[in-house]
């Protein structure tokens, strides 16, 4: 469901003011990446899960 690239919406916004993420690692572990600050956080899948509000954007496709 989730890919790498991937730019979701969060459900609480990083102290920063950011509330758009970017998927940078997909696994037993998702690792995020503000894209306002550039802050990236690692959290267990059942947390993300829960977190995620919306997927705004998907990953570009390579050529």
């Amino acid at each position: 469901m989730y890919k790498l690239g991937q730019v979701v919406r969060m459900r609480k916004s990083h102290p920063c003011g950011g509330e758009l993420w970017r998927i940078i690692r997909v696994g037993m572990d998702f690792r995020i990446k503000c894209l306002k600050c550039g802050r990236s956080v690692l959290l267990p899948r059942h947390r993300f899960e829960r977190k995620v509000k919306e997927i705004v954007e998907e990953p570009e496709k390579k050529q």
